[in-house]
């Protein structure tokens, strides 16, 4: 018998923009593995309709049983034409990148961490949401520098897979009890902010305000959250089994 643990859920996105408030333009499906030596993964497919170009994201994405990560596979659709497929492996002292695409060809990076840093970021809700599990909740409502690695700059992702770094702020609010379409939940509020443009992308825009509840246990799973600014997105868990 199987020792692991399994949750799997689906995100629905929506727009918040004048004229298209409510209406859908995109969805994520996910499946966290929890495995007996506190190790996990997440296997989440992304698709955004809105704004064009669309976006088709499938990631595989680990970490340890610290909640350090340790690898991701990335590939990526953009305009429905392959944008790029990666590997990255963080190790002890290095981010590494294995990557091709049409507009890059074959690529091999290789980082310095150079320093404590708080996460991989993989672009899908879902593990936006997971890693609100970095800020020490217990010091009640504050906002410290947040300093992750990705592999994509812009705000949807949406360039070929290459090692960069992003520095938000990410700023816990409070606890709330809130209702979507896969339940009740008591959650945690948490804020990213950019005030010092840490991660200007293609967009040339730093990121707007992005808010997001995550329900109030060690899973840390989305709930509910938006995206304000230039961007005007909600996202909402519709789906939940675990």
């Amino acid at each position: 018998m199987q020792k692991h643990r399994t949750i799997s859920g689906k995100i629905q996105y929506t727009s918040r923009k004048e004229g298209r408030v409510g209406e859908e333009r995109g969805r994520e499906t996910f499946m966290w593995t929890h495995h007996s030596d506190g190790k996990k993964t997440l296997r989440a497919h992304c698709e955004i309709d809105e704004p064009d170009p669309t976006v088709m994201r499938d990631i595989v994405y680990s970490l340890d049983e610290n909640d350090r990560p340790m690898d991701c596979m990335v590939r990526l659709t953009v305009g429905d034409e392959f944008m790029g497929a990666g590997l990255f492996i963080i190790g002890e002292d290095t981010v590494e990148c294995e990557s091709y695409g049409p507009s890059i060809g074959r690529i091999s990076q290789t980082m310095p961490i150079n320093g404590p840093f708080d996460g991989f970021g993989t672009h899908p809700i879902v593990a936006d949401a997971y890693i609100t599990r970095k800020i020490d909740v217990s010091l009640g409502a504050h906002n410290r520098k947040f300093r992750c690695f990705l592999p994509s700059p812009d705000h949807r992702g949406a360039t070929p897979p290459i090692i960069a770094e992003s520095n938000l702020y990410l700023g816990y609010v409070g606890e709330e009890t809130v209702t979507v379409g896969a339940g009740t939940f008591h959650c945690r509020k948490f804020e990213f902010t950019d005030p010092d443009a840490g991660m200007v992308g293609v967009s040339g825009h730093a990121h707007p305000p992005y808010e997001m509840w995550v329900t109030a246990d060690d899973d840390a799973i989305f709930v509910q959250g938006g995206v304000g600014g230039y961007m005007q997105t909600w996202y909402e868990l519709v789906e939940l089994e675990r």
